[in-house]
């Protein structure tokens, strides 16, 4: 047995395997956010004070946040802070998936500023809502990163009251050092809820890996079943491959309805479009069904091991953010990767409440499964392979 070549190279063979699975973890290991989008609104009025000068303290928010981001020009900053005109645009953009948070500058920012310095104080407000639905992980790491600018905001703004008391020469009354513990409040608002029955907002991602596994599965019996059957000309290939486009359907229909009914009675996810939902996981299955039968179609079992490392190198990527990934997997990876459009469309129709529509995810995957079945079709056209008579010897003829 050890002279066998198999077992010299099978440390070698051992190594490259566990190398190249260890490479499904990186993403996950140290992943920090490079330019992650958030919208700022500066709807500050600013207040004329009793000397006659204008305060501005939006304006003064919004250089100090420009400058802090370009202190390290060297590096790509963790947020990439998009300016934005007023709170209904900022709004339109969080339900179209633009930004994963928005921090919101009021417009009686600067007046109710400047109380903070009379005997009748009242603290300014800044929003900061997060957009649950478009990455719930990335919102929170994004709502913590607002929190810290905000605390930020509220160490200036109080040394700074601090230091006209101090130079006026005031004592300050409770009311008044009461309102400097906080002097800027934080509202925090949560847009496009995951709610409390979506696996923390990872549902779409849950529901990946049965439709990935029933469609490879589907497909490689139906395949198993046409290597068995004997064809005499390209026609009978033809109407075979009509036949296993037919099964499909009715395997996407039955996973589309089936998982949904399963998820939401037995598992207990909360899916609020039911049927839209059954619907759009039908398309999904049938367009991995079509594109994984077309690679069996043509290269035979080989075909399996592509779709299982699709899968390992595919998965971990679907529940992060593509800015918390590095640069490799973010622009070679994750593009490629067919199921993450499955995960996109269920985010929509789970968290947005856009229902069914023709939107990207659909149109995508219906292209990816429209081309697959073409090319699946085409495969009658390749060479069959001949099977290898059996030679019979003069011997076997004479003892007949």
């Amino acid at each position: 047995m050890f002279k066998q070549k198999i077992i010299a190279f099978s440390p070698i063979l051992v190594l490259v395997v566990t190398f190249l699975f260890s490479l499904t973890f990186v993403p996950s290991i140290h992943p920090t956010p490079k330019n992650l989008p958030i919208a700022i609104v500066n709807a500050d009025k600013g207040v004329v004070l009793p000397n006659q000068t204008k305060l501005k303290m939006g304006e003064t928010i919004m250089n100090n946040i420009k400058n802090n981001s370009n202190a390290k020009s060297n590096e790509e900053p963790s947020i990439h802070w998009i300016e934005v005109a007023n709170e209904k645009l900022v709004e339109s953009g969080l339900d179209n998936q633009e930004y994963y948070a928005a921090f919101i500058i009021p417009s009686d920012f600067s007046q109710k500023q400047a109380t903070l310095q009379t005997n009748h104080p009242s603290s300014p407000t800044i929003e900061i809502m997060l957009n649950q639905g478009m990455n719930y992980t990335a919102a929170n790491l994004a709502g913590q990163m607002l929190n810290g600018v905000a605390e930020n905001i509220n160490q200036n703004v109080r040394d700074e009251v601090l230091r006209g008391y101090e130079k006026a020469g005031i004592s300050l009354t409770p009311q008044q050092v009461s309102s400097l513990i906080t002097p800027i409040k934080t509202k925090v608002i949560n847009v496009n809820k995951t709610g409390t029955h979506s696996a923390n907002g990872n549902a779409p991602v849950s529901l990946f890996q049965p439709v990935w596994m029933a469609s490879l599965i589907g497909a490689v019996l139906i395949f198993t079943a046409w290597n068995k059957t004997s064809f005499s000309n390209r026609k009978e290939k033809f109407y075979a491959r009509i036949m296993q486009v037919i099964i499909g359907i009715l395997l996407s229909i039955i996973v589309g309805f089936g998982l949904t009914w399963f998820a939401d009675g037995m598992l207990g996810l909360d899916i609020p479009l039911k049927t839209d939902t059954a619907l759009f996981i039908t398309i999904t299955y049938f367009s991995f069904f079509c594109m994984i039968s077309a690679l069996l179609a043509w290269i035979g079992f080989a075909g399996v091991p592509i779709t299982a490392l699709t899968l390992f190198f595919g998965a971990p990527l679907l529940a992060m953010a593509p800015e918390f990934m590095p640069a490799f997997y973010k622009d070679w990876i994750y593009p490629w990767i067919p199921m993450r459009f499955m995960v996109d469309g269920l985010r929509e129709l789970f968290f947005f409440d856009k229902g069914l529509n023709w939107n990207h995810a659909v149109a995508v995957l219906t292209g990816i499964g429209s081309v697959s079945l073409i090319v699946m079709l085409a495969s009658v056209i390749k060479p069959t392979r001949k099977k290898k008579e059996e030679k019979v010897s003069v011997a076997d003829v004479e003892m007949t």
